[in-house]
């Protein structure tokens, strides 16, 4: 098996230098405009692959099928999704940069000559010489997270339409906004994908096949103060900046997650802003166990009703750990695990200390676990991913599609 690592190259290079940041603050889906440059080319070039059936939903999914070769009738369908967005980190348009062949040297990103990524400050490095390492230049994201998932996919489907001696039941495909902010699945129906079981690419080790993430809350706080002019504001004035910092100085610092790692959960200040008469601070809540997230959620509002300012606080679950429902059945897990040895790779599994779609779709009755895809450093400039990896990641995939035929 030989995926064609030109063409993967190619495609990664081409969508992450279209910038697709999604933006919280926006209430439509996909969440910003520029989602869509590249949700159309994708539906371009999943027809220019010979796909019958592309569309793109009024919200920015994209979807296609890869029909059955299989002689089975009743082989299952199984989808494979990854998201076009990326982080609000590091914005602008990434110019990547292949480092062919990587000597183990340190690689000095150009844009920023203080970006640099070494052995010594990542030791993975040590095990990626010889291959050809992809960054960015050093001023924003590389965007790997997740356009390698959607490179990935993409070469796995040209591989299948290119040898129709790989014999496979239905494969449907799903490339969608949003995930970044949460919102990746809030638009898509079950029937659309119409499968028993389905795989994010979006996760990070060679190898890794992901059943446990974090379960996930968000909060908004909304604080009003009272005006009243600073020279005659004694008794009057009510300042909702300083009530906001009184609520981030209560949160108890082994509850900042700079300071946990493992599987301690954590509440996140994700952002602040208003003035002295109104202040907002969005937070995100996440733990592991349910009893966990419950704990920090009545945490916040004890905390805020302890606020002399008047406040609003809105707390929306956004996704689940997908453990809950995958752990009644594997199958879908055991599968990846024999792709993934099938490509050569010894499978690993580590609790995800963040979230996929597939927390989202599991939690709605779609088992969905998550595959590796090579990306490392995300959400940072100093971004980075191995082309063989996603070599391994693509070919995985071609083995998982012949080994749920082999199973129907």
């Amino acid at each position: 098996m030989g995926i064609d690592d030109k063409d993967l190259l190619d495609r990664f290079l081409r969508y992450v230098q279209i910038d697709t940041e999604s933006d919280v603050h926006s209430d439509s889906c996909p969440s910003s405009e520029k989602q869509w440059n590249l949700i159309y080319f994708l539906e371009r070039e999943l027809k220019e692959l010979g796909l019958k059936d592309v569309s793109v939903t009024e919200f920015g999914y994209v979807l296609a099928s890869v029909p059955s070769n299989s002689k089975k009738k009743d082989a299952p369908q199984i989808a494979f999704l990854a998201h076009v967005d990326t982080a609000d980190a590091c914005r602008g348009c990434a110019k990547p940069i292949v480092h062919r062949k990587y000597d183990g040297s340190p690689i000095v990103l150009p844009d920023d000559q203080s970006q640099e990524l070494t052995k010594e400050a990542i030791p993975l490095l040590s095990e990626k010489i010889g291959e050809d390492i992809i960054t960015a230049s050093g001023t924003t994201l590389l965007g790997a997270d997740d356009k390698a998932g959607v490179a990935i996919i993409m070469s796995m489907v040209k591989y299948l339409v290119d040898h129709p001696e790989i014999i496979h039941g239905p494969v449907r495909i799903c490339f969608n906004p949003d995930e970044e902010i949460g919102r990746g699945m809030n638009k898509l129906e079950l029937s659309e994908l119409n499968a028993v079981a389905a795989y994010t690419l979006d996760s990070e080790h060679t190898g890794e096949i992901d059943f446990e993430t974090f379960s996930a809350d968000q909060a908004v706080l909304e604080i009003e103060g009272v005006a009243a002019h600073p020279g005659s504001a004694k008794g009057v004035l009510v300042n909702a900046l300083r009530a906001a910092a009184s609520v981030l100085e209560k949160i108890p610092k082994d509850l900042f997650p700079e300071e946990v790692d493992g599987r301690n959960g954590f509440i996140h200040p994700l952002e602040i802003t208003g003035t002295s008469e109104k202040a907002i601070i969005r937070f995100i809540i996440r733990d592991f166990e349910l009893d966990g997230l419950d704990e920090k959620r009545e945490l916040l509002k004890t905390i805020v009703k302890s606020l002399k300012a008047k406040s609003k606080l809105t707390i929306t679950p956004q996704y689940r750990n997908m453990r809950y429902w995958l752990e009644k059945d594997f199958t879908p897990v055991d599968y990846a695990r024999q792709a993934i040895k099938r490509a050569g790779l010894k499978p690993y599994s580590e609790a995800v200390r963040g979230g996929t779609d597939g927390s989202r779709l599991t939690e709605r009755g779609l088992p969905t676990p998550n595959i590796f895809t090579g990306f490392h450093n995300i959400h940072s400039p100093k971004e980075w991913i191995s082309l063989q990896d996603m070599i391994l990641s693509a070919t995985t995939l071609v083995h998982l599609v012949q080994i749920w035929e082999e199973n129907s």
